[in-house]
């Protein structure tokens, strides 16, 4: 590696954690504050929708969106979401960090708003805009997962780094819990000047047409967060590892670190002529050598985790309602329903996904991210095969608060765990130029195991007895078969950690083996210069 390259990495690789490196948290971490928000903020509104859109005359229950739609507005999120990974992780390391950057933000803020104003009055109307708008936030939102996570692990020093990167990854506890707080507000004044009847009482009357604008600045306020931060994205300068081993321009890498890091970095461009060897590319037999094991063991441990993170959303309305803290649909109004919903959520997020995630931020560093992944698997292992297997117990009015804290240590244990350490490690082990490509193809996996967990186990988790399935869905295996079934998943992903390196206290071009690539070259360089010179004295 050239020595001008090495001034530059080593600069960062030992800078002291200065007032920057939060700037960067903030502006990356609001872009995840907002992917939280989008992505979570449907499942306060879904009652809602099923309420004013799909009400049937006469029924004994209130309106709910048919299995099809609601997988749709579920669903199609996840797919942008996995589409975005893929293309703007690729995009990435071809154009660089910065350029793609603020694409992804604008994305979210232009599909959020469009979200919201889903035209037309019909249900098909409606939910087919909805679903257009989702797509393409979903899209902008999946842009932001590889994009943020190199950007952090390319400003840090090694010291801290998986404290940074996993603080950018937090920003979702809050996006989630602000999600909820802000709909407990919005429900809470439209019920104090809208108030109706509960549904058993008058079932028309019990939806007032101006619940529609609840559900709408609801999904559109998540445009506020991510607008305020697209100036700061656009002023961040690239990362001097890209510029210094991707662009090859060692200077203006030093340029750029000495300004944001207020020291003194100097460098000249590199004057000897550019190696003729050319490096491996990532569809290389060099490159499936070298980092094969660890893409599959990041992209494997991804897509096994959301299975099961995305999974534990189908037992939260029996949570829910055994506690108390959903009453029975028909016992609300559709107002009063948004605001017991948005409470639960807000309370699950207050007590075990925040705290997971800061858990991570502090000890990630200490303790390192195998660690604490292997240790998050085990523990959602066991917490998922103690609600699983005595799960008669615990559905007994008795046990349900015992029921309740196993649910909220699996999530905690998720979050103080793998779903924080599966976004941190692939944006440390691979080489610069493809390592925002890397990240997407794992969190791209990841997304297919969200769309698996959330769909594939709703339909796996309805009843055995058809006449107590929900409604439009066919018998299952029951919920007890899909907890032990989950808890095999979580296994799965303890193995498949195994593979993943550690990276903790360890230098990125360390931990992707771009030293000895270097050096490797730089060695056929010299050898060739022999050769050359042999061959000339030889001549004479």
């Amino acid at each position: 590696m050239a020595k001008e390259q090495i001034q530059v990495l080593n600069a960062l690789d030992v800078a002291k954690t200065q007032w920057y490196h939060f700037t960067a948290i903030i502006v990356a971490g609001m872009g995840f504050f907002t992917d939280a928000y989008d992505l979570f903020c449907v499942s306060l509104v879904t009652k809602l929708l099923g309420r004013i859109y799909y009400h049937v005359e006469g029924a004994e229950k209130p309106g709910s969106l048919p299995p099809n739609v609601s997988a749709a507005v579920n669903g199609v999120a996840f797919v942008g979401t996995l589409s975005g990974q893929l293309f703007f992780g690729w995009l990435g390391d071809k154009l660089g960090r910065k350029k793609v950057y603020g694409i992804t933000l604008m994305l979210m803020v232009i599909c959020s708003i469009g979200s919201g104003l889903s035209f037309g009055h019909t249900p098909k109307s409606v939910i087919t805009t909805l679903c257009f708008f989702r797509f393409w936030l979903g899209f902008g939102i999946g842009g932001d997962y590889p994009l943020s996570a190199t950007i952090m692990s390319e400003y840090s020093n090694k010291k801290t780094r998986g404290a940074f990167i996993a603080a950018v990854f937090a920003m979702q506890g809050f996006g989630i819990l602000g999600g909820g707080l802000f709909a407990i507000i919005i429900s809470a004044a439209f019920k104090a000047n809208f108030d109706s009847p509960s549904y058993e009482v008058d079932p028309l009357r019990s939806t007032v047409p101006q619940a529609d604008y609840i559900w709408r600045i609801i999904v559109m306020v998540g445009a506020i967060p991510a607008a305020l931060t697209y100036y700061s994205r656009t002023k961040m300068p690239e990362t001097a590892r890209y510029t210094a081993l991707v662009a090859k321009n060692t200077a203006q890498a030093a340029a750029d670190m000495s300004k944001v890091l207020q020291v003194d970095i100097q460098a000249e461009p590199v004057k000897e002529e550019q190696s003729k060897v050319k490096p491996y590319g990532l569809f290389s037999k060099e490159f499936l050598r070298r980092h094969g094991i660890h893409l599959l063991g990041t992209a494997s441990t991804w897509f096994l985790l959301d299975i099961a993170f995305y999974s534990q959303n189908l037992f939260q309305k029996d949570i829910f309602t055994a506690v108390g803290w959903i009453p029975p649909a028909k016992t609300m109004n559709a107002i009063e329903e948004v605001y017991k919903i948005a409470r639960a959520q807000t309370l699950i997020a207050l007590c075990s996904t925040v705290p997971g995630y800061w858990f991570t931020v502090a000890l990630i560093d200490r303790i390192g991210r195998y660690t604490i992944q292997l240790m998050g698997f085990f523990f959602m292992t066991v917490f998922m095969f103690a609600l699983a297997i005595p799960y008669d117990h615990w559905t007994k009015k008795d046990n349900r608060i015992g029921f309740v804290a196993m649910y909220s240590l699996t999530f905690f244990f998720a979050n103080f765990g793998p779903n924080a350490t599966t976004f941190v490690v692939p944006a440390e082990i691979f080489p610069a130029r493809f390592r925002s490509t890397c990240h997407g193809i794992s969190s791209a996996a990841g997304k297919l195991g969200a769309i698996v967990g959330a769909f594939g186990f709703l339909y796996l988790a309805q009843d055995k007895d058809k006449s107590k399935t929900d409604a439009g869905y066919p018998p299952g295996i029951g919920v007890k078969n899909a907890l032990i079934l989950l808890g095999c998943v979580n296994v799965a992903g303890f193995f498949c950690t195994l593979m993943v390196p550690e990276a903790k206290g360890k230098s990125l071009e360390e931990m992707s083996g771009e030293n000895e690539e270097e050096e490797e070259v730089a060695r056929q360089d010299v050898e060739k210069s022999h050769a050359n010179n042999n061959s000339t004295v030889t001549h004479i």
